[in-house]
């Protein structure tokens, strides 16, 4: 269950893929209702001051007569129910309180212009009055051919019994009469309704007795889209308690806060990304039941379930137009999962792409792309160009899932499909080049058939499925993977590297020649970030260097991140839109937008080369859009896209066009780099060993972390400089061979090294991040090694 709404406690028309249908209370796989309008004592209630809490909302709220009332909002864990607090607060008083709903009772699917579209599908909602609650219905067949019969209800009550109630086609409180956005633009900026809109309102009117020091009454909206009797169920469960399911919901997400707190005394905004990323990620988790398996040739056609799926649960890529689930978003997504210690939710969102895309792929490999909570598959089937990145990166996903919680029976569950997946990709070459083609990242004409990202994951795809074979004693696997790879790897630079004064990577290889095409997308920062199962990152040291030097520069990065295309050179219509940093020639366009993905990828890729102080640029972008005041559009929350130089704020857009104002992705930028590469938490739970290994940014003295989810257990990790002294304290919690170490600053060279006060022999091990220092710890505990250095 969620809700989407404005800051001031309205609830416009919001999003594209439903025109103006994205917002208000969900419930998947369909919605419930446009929004919930309060009054008091005859005056509708708007926000004074609104706060982002960690699993809750809260808004000050005050009418022109002067009432003051506090509203809370969250939602309960696990049901179909979101619960509405209204705090009075003052004098003993007798008040009037007025509660209005508005339905939009309609499923995710179909959107505004598919076909069918929602024009077509979606149904008149009826109203009533039970007695106590409003109950809206919408039931009935849709006019299209295989459109399943359906029943879908929402209730709106209280634990309180009303005195009165009405019902209409109206009822959106202060927004009334409603403003309907129509199909197509020019739109106002800001309407009330969609042009699919078919829902119906009613009120609620309560006294209400306010004792001296104050009284909350509690309200709940619930829905279903299996008819009334669970959605009563849902609604009876939800006002039961509500305020200790309002506790429950705090001490949840304090259980989440608890996992990797990090202590970051020189970037304090970086701190607070990494909690506020934590408790994004907890929101973006969403389950749907009951799922019909289709695939709809993106949009375009509408045929009979190939199968159904008892429930999925997922990490949500972004909302409000993209709450459900993706393959690529959370592949990335899933090193952010483990840094934060939310296991169970990225073994869930893989569990469900490996499921849908069995199905209606029928067991061919490849992973679906996109799916709405009802089952539809919008892109991804067999039939479609691609996304072949996502079906490279999936066996990755499972083994970093499995490397950070030993988790076999995952890996195991899991295991046959990464193989397929691999034998998928690698089958898609018909040139026999190596490289395989189909769409990546990037979905913008101009690319040839082979896609650098394709062919960088695919390496790491093939060499991480080699590792998992390798551990289960798959030798026959592991020899084709690692076999596959290894002549991948040889050819990769010479292949790729573009050379020409580009000083970048190709973006795509085209024709029988393999002609490079050169267009400046961020895919090319891909082969500094995909580090391989050995903890090399893919790209040649040297190449690295200059490729992560001209992506720092203003021609690719703006003031919050790497622009999704660079500027230069280029045959496009408008020419040059900015400085050029090369003198290559592109034939598209550049394309000067933050998105916090882009800025997450170079974050890490600037990590993976010990490249600390160059990374601060990018991970504070991402941490300034989610926090700083002058910035963001909710408070908290990592959102899609930056301001950018072509991408004007969310916040100065009408809500029918905004971006995500929470996308999950992002936060790979800020809990990988701090956690992983900072930190230098590197678990390979899977074959019982631990490294802790930490890198101080230069002009730092100290890092720490507690609580490190690893498996069943934990690491604390405390990386300090002392003058000419490195030391690093570790507690494990957990029973693995543990290696603890540090990165040395440039040029130093060891003068003693001393592990819990012993003299102790060490390993020096150069890496793409350094020169490491490593020392063998034994099973866990808690130790303390200290570096001296000359």
């Amino acid at each position: 269950m969620y809700q989407v709404g404005a800051a001031d406690g309205t609830y416009p028309a919001t999003g594209w893929h439903i025109r103006g249908e994205m917002g208000g209370f969900w419930s998947p796989p369909i919605k419930l209702l446009d929004g919930l309008w309060f009054g008091v004592d005859g005056g509708w209630l708007s926000a004074t001051r609104f706060t982002n809490g960690h699993g809750y909302t809260r808004m000050e709220m005050a009418n022109d007569d002067g009432a003051r009332v506090q509203r809370v909002d969250v939602a309960p864990d696990g049901g179909r129910a979101a619960l509405v607090g209204l705090r009075f607060g003052g004098e003993k008083r007798r008040v009037e309180l007025t509660v209005q709903a508005h339905s939009e009772l309609l499923s995710a699917y179909p959107w505004g212009w598919t076909t069918p579209d929602q024009k077509t599908f979606n149904l008149a909602d009826e109203g009533a009055y039970d007695g106590r609650n409003l109950l809206f219905r919408e039931t009935g067949t849709p006019d299209v051919e295989g459109a399943p019969a359906h029943d879908y209800a929402a209730a709106v009550g209280s634990t309180l019994r009303p005195d009165g109630h009405r019902l209409g086609p109206d009822m959106r409180g202060p927004q009334d009469p409603a403003v309907v956005c129509p199909e197509e633009d020019p739109a106002p900026k800001r309407c009330d309704d969609g042009p699919y809109g078919r829902g119906t309102g009613g009120e609620l009117t309560y006294t209400v007795d306010v004792p001296r020091g104050g009284r909350t009454v509690w309200f709940a909206v619930a829905g279903s889209d299996q008819g009334t009797r669970p959605t009563y169920a849902a609604l009876g469960e939800a006002l039961r308690d509500p305020a200790g399911a309002y506790a429950r919901k705090l001490a949840q997400r304090r259980d989440v806060a608890g996992r990797t707190e990090v202590d970051l005394p020189g970037d304090p905004l970086l701190e607070r990304s990494v909690e506020w990323s934590k408790q994004n990620l907890a929101d973006s988790v969403q389950e749907s039941r009951d799922l019909r398996l289709f695939a709809s040739n993106e949009g375009a056609e509408y045929p009979p379930p190939v199968g159904r799926l008892d429930s999925a649960r997922w990490l949500g890529a972004g909302w409000p137009d993209y709450p459900w689930l993706f393959g690529t978003d959370g592949e990335y997504t899933a090193f952010a999962a483990v840094a934060a210690g939310q296991f169970d939710a990225i073994e869930d969102h893989l569990t469900a792409l490996r499921d849908i895309s069995d199905v209606v792929n029928e067991r061919s490999g490849k992973v679906v792309h996109e799916v709405t909570p009802d089952g539809q598959v919008y892109f991804g089937a067999n039939d479609d160009p691609g996304n072949t990145d996502e079906t490279a990166k999936f066996p990755s996903a499972v083994a970093l899932v499995w490397r950070w919680t030993g988790d076999d029976r995952f890996r195991d569950a899991m295991y046959d499909f990464n193989v397929r997946a691999m034998h998928h990709v690698v089958g898609l070459d018909e040139d026999a080049d190596g490289w395989p083609e189909g769409l990546g990242n990037v979905e913008r004409p101009g690319m040839g058939a082979e896609k650098l990202d394709v062919a960088v994951y695919t390496i790491r795809g093939l060499r991480d499925l080699a590792d998992m074979a390798k551990s289960k004693r798959d030798t026959v696997t592991a020899r084709w993977a690692d076999r596959q790879a290894s002549v991948r790897e040889k050819a990769f630079e010479r292949t790729w590297w573009y050379g020409a004064g580009a000083r970048a990577y190709a973006d795509s290889l085209d024709g029988a020649d393999n002609a490079k095409v050169f267009q400046r997308h961020w895919i090319g920062v891909t082969p500094m970030e995909a580090v391989l199962p050995d903890g090399r990152p893919l790209a040649a040291r040297g190449h690295a260097a200059a490729a992560l030097g001209q992506r720092e520069r203003d021609c690719y990065t703006g003031e919050f991140g790497l622009y999704h295309t660079g500027t230069g050179p280029t045959s496009a219509e408008g020419g040059n839109r900015g400085p050029s940093c090369d003198g290559v020639t592109s034939t598209v366009q550049s394309e000067r937008t933050t998105y916090s993905l882009g800025a997450a990828v170079m974050a890490v890729a600037e990590g993976n080369y010990g490249r600390l102080v160059e990374q601060r640029r990018y991970t504070m972008g991402n941490a300034r859009i989610q926090l700083d005041p002058k910035v963001w559009e909710l408070p908290g929350a990592m959102p899609e896209i930056a301001p950018s130089p072509d991408f004007v704020a969310n916040i100065d857009q009408g809500f029918l066009s905004r971006s995500s104002v929470l996308q999950a992705w992002g936060a790979y930028g800020v809990l990988w780099p701090v956690v992983h590469q900072q930190l230098g938490v590197a678990p390979d739970l899977g074959e019982r060993r631990l490294r802790v290994v930490p890198q101080l940014p230069p002009d730092r003295q100290r890092i720490a972390a507690t609580n490190v989810r690893l498996g069943r257990g934990s690491v604390d990790v405390t990386a300090t400089r002392t003058g000419t002294t490195l030391r690093t304290d570790v507690t494990a919690r957990v029973p693995a061979a543990l290696t603890v170490g540090a990165v040395l600053p440039t040029g130093a060279s060891v003068s003693s090294v001393r592990l819990d006060g012993h003299a102790v022999a060490y390993e020096r091990v150069t890496t793409a991040r350094g020169v490491e220092v490593r020392v063998a710890a034994g099973h866990g505990g808690e130790h303390r090694l200290t570096v001296r250095l000359r």
